[in-house]
């Protein structure tokens, strides 16, 4: 009979704590990291979810638009004029002056009226527009008032026009919606994610159709069809390689075939999704083998035994069982390649588009491209909506990682 060793077994115990206790210290800094980063994104990004507005009236007389060619009137006078009649007490080169408080949209936003509706002309239009950066970061906080003027954006006057304005309850700052339905810009108070979004979504479709058929093809004939030798060996180990393989080495590569040989269109999300479907095809081809070797042998064993063929073995018993894993699969990859960014500067994603892409082949950016882009802006308003689209880009990296769950608990369920 072995004797028994207390300190043998208070050893073990004490060995077991100490792992658990490791293992639950991972766990805890891992979640005090991701804490620090989404809270330092929020606290700097939260402002660019919400645009301070001003409620103005404008004067549209046909001494400033014509009603014969409306679109060539002076609508830039007409937002001066509203600003010198919304201050009345200041001289009056002082108040055209002031009237850069109000975005640049503001004169396209009243010519867009007036075209609708000619009526307009000779009558008095109220409009809520958006505000330019400077008053939008005053009316946030972002400008210390105490701060001396010679130090600071805005004059001593322009605060107290702003100041005046807001007392006559004309300033409020609603949700900034056209944070994801304006196109980019120069200026940070209309600058919006449309195009990138429809960018990353034709990027990511081009990406899927490509890569997940040939992805799953290449698995299924690599694990249940390809005979085992040498080549086999060596197309197996270059997989895995290019799963390794830096982003950037992509990129290149896109640059100097798809751009420089075939001669495709530059910074179109077509050539963004076929880079990406280069990148993401390894891991779903190696996650797709790893689904299918967790399927057991027992039940290739059972469909040959009652006369399957190889075929029917693999497509009717082995691939729908597998099925979860390989969506998991495709889906993470997707999701890491929507957060690449290299490959896409090298391609020319990094444009200054203002408008969205109409189809997967007119020049567009993407997430990644169009917060490198936010963050090398000079703007200060630039800097909350950099920290604001990185929330976006990781609002959908969650959301297809919990689609990824999703689909695979349904399919466990289902097989």
């Amino acid at each position: 009979m072995a004797h028994f060793n207390p300190s043998l077994l208070r050893r073990r115990r004490r060995n077991e704590v100490v792992l658990r206790s490791l293992g639950f210290g991972a766990l805890a800094l891992a979640a005090l990291m991701l804490a620090l980063l989404v809270g330092s994104l929020v606290s700097t990004g939260w402002q660019a979810f919400t645009q301070t507005h001003i409620r103005m009236e404008f004067p549209v007389t046909a001494e400033r638009v014509k009603p014969d060619d409306i679109a060539k009137g002076n609508f830039r006078a007409l937002v001066q004029d509203a600003m010198q009649a919304a201050l009345p007490g200041l001289p009056a080169p002082e108040a055209r002056k002031l009237a850069a408080m109000l975005s640049n949209a503001a004169q396209f936003r009243l010519r867009d009226a007036v075209l609708a509706d000619p009526a307009l002309i000779g009558r008095t239009v109220t409009l809520t527009v958006p505000v330019s950066d400077p008053y939008d970061q005053l009316a946030k906080g972002q400008i210390d008032r105490a701060t001396p003027e010679a130090n600071r954006r805005l004059k001593d006057t322009e605060v107290a026009a702003f100041d005046t304005l807001a007392a006559e309850g004309r300033v409020s700052q609603p949700l900034n919606w056209a944070l994801l339905t304006n196109a980019d810009s120069r200026f940070p108070e209309l600058a919006g994610l449309r195009g990138a979004l429809v960018g990353s979504f034709y990027a990511l479709a081009t990406c899927f159709l490509l890569a997940f058929p040939l992805g799953i093809g290449a698995a299924i004939y690599l694990e249940e069809f390809a005979p085992k030798n040498r080549l086999s060996d060596i197309i197996e180990i270059n997989i895995n390689n290019l799963a390794a393989v830096p982003s950037v080495v992509f990129g290149l590569l896109a640059l100097a075939v798809f751009l420089g040989w075939f001669g495709m269109p530059r910074s179109s999300p077509f050539v963004g999704g076929l880079t990406l479907a280069l990148m993401t095809l390894p891991t779903i081809i190696i996650a797709t083998r790893a689904a299918l070797k967790a399927v057991p042998p027992s039940i290739r064993e059972a469909a040959l035994g009652i006369g399957a063929s190889r075929q029917q073995v693999v497509f009717h018993h082995v691939l729908p069982l597998a099925m979860p894993g390989i969506l998991t699969g495709t889906i993470i990859g997707l999701a890491q390649a929507l957060g690449e960014t290299a490959p896409l500067l090298l391609i020319g994603m990094n444009a200054f588009i203002t408008a969205s892409p109409a189809t997967p082949f007119d020049a567009s950016t993407a997430l990644p491209t169009q917060i490198f882009l936010w963050a090398d802006s000079p703007e200060r308003g630039f800097a909350a909506r950099t920290s604001a689209a990185i929330l976006v880009l990781l609002a959908f990296l969650a959301a297809m990682n919990a689609l990824a769950i999703f689909l695979r608990a349904r399919f466990e369920r289902k097989w």
